[in-house]
């Protein structure tokens, strides 16, 4: 066997769920918020965490091995990437995906083989017979969870998109598919001149409007209720879809994309933002893994690449299209009509 191959990359993916789950653990104790507050012993974590001294020392160790965690003169203290995404009590939180992925997900892709061979989801339908989305909603304090988790997960392409694009050529904007409400907050945040439109289900109408009060652009953006699967869309001079295309089959991809079509002005632009898949397909991981986390959690979802975004919106009537990278695995078609 020649030295160039080795099997590190064999090993380190497949027991990636180790380090995995000992950062999901560490969230689901709330571990990186107490340790926010300031630098912790042993014995004081192991106490407050109602850690086990049999594997306390060694979890903490780890998360110091896997880079999440300092060690010094034996108090534990967060690194200064978990102190910003990982404190609950700051704004740029992102471990409510996490709490999701801790909470369901982890589980649910223990069935993956299944769901490769039968194509039928994994998730919450698989022992109930009810579809996620129903499940989902008809929970308040399950969808606000979620709802929380899409903003952990959109945050940082929510804040680029506002800077990003170049709003001051618009007034108007409306986001389907809205959520909590981040991207219409950051948007709003970032450019005074404009107002926005929130749009979703009704029962989403009181977590978002405690999101954008709390943000103080309530004046701005307001929520307008309704499915866009059986209404058009808001009329807006922008639309945007940020992890909405992928939850839908072709024929619904491109029926939103033509509702968003109708919406719009002449010059006015719909955005699309997922983790797109790269045109090779062989490249971004994160989208191609988030395409089989469709597969395990919707019928028919699924992630795609920009150039089959843009062929979509050129089949649907736009003009001018564009692909641009946002944040990390994230980019975001931008279609002009």
């Amino acid at each position: 066997m020649s030295e160039q191959v080795s099997p590190e990359q064999i090993m380190q993916v497949g027991l990636g769920f180790w380090p995995s789950k000992v950062l999901l653990s560490a969230v689901e104790m709330e571990l990186f918020t107490d340790l926010a507050k300031g630098p912790q012993s042993l014995e004081t974590l192991q106490q407050s965490k109602a850690l086990h001294p049999r594997g306390a020392r060694d979890f903490l160790d780890t998360l110091v091995a896997l880079g999440f965690l300092q060690r010094n003169d034996g108090r534990y203290a967060n690194t200064p990437s978990t102190d910003a995404f990982l404190d609950k009590n700051k704004p740029a939180y992102l471990g409510g995906i996490l709490e999701m992925a801790n909470a369901r997900l982890f589980g649910f892709w223990n069935h993956l083989t299944e769901a490769l061979r039968t194509g039928l989801p994994q998730n919450e339908a698989r022992t109930c017979g009810q579809a996620f989305f129903e499940a989902l909603y008809s929970d308040p304090a399950r969808l606000k969870n979620f709802l929380e988790a899409m903003t952990g997960l959109s945050h940082p392409a929510n804040m680029t998109i506002a800077k990003q694009f170049p709003w001051a050529q618009y007034k108007t904007f409306a986001d389907a598919g809205a959520a909590q409400g981040d991207l219409a907050v950051q948007i709003a945040l970032a450019n005074p001149h404009l107002s926005g439109i929130g749009f979703d289900l009704p029962m989403v109408e009181p977590i978002f409007a405690e999101y954008v009060q709390k943000n103080d652009v309530a004046h701005r953006v307001r929520f307008q209720a309704g499915s866009f699967l059986e209404r058009p869309l808001p009329k807006a001079d922008v639309i945007l879809m940020g992890h909405i295309l992928h939850d839908w089959g072709l024929d619904d991809k491109k029926m939103l994309i033509a509702k968003a079509y109708a919406a719009l002005p002449e010059g006015g632009a719909l955005i699309v933002y997922e983790g797109l898949i790269d045109d090779d397909r062989s490249q971004n991981a994160f989208g191609l893994m988030m395409s089989l986390n469709m597969l395990i959690e919707t019928p028919a979802g699924f992630d795609y690449s920009g150039a089959d975004c843009q062929r979509w919106m050129k089949e649907a009537g736009f003009r001018e299209t564009r692909v641009e990278h946002l944040v990390g695995p994230d980019a975001m078609v931008v279609g002009i009509k």
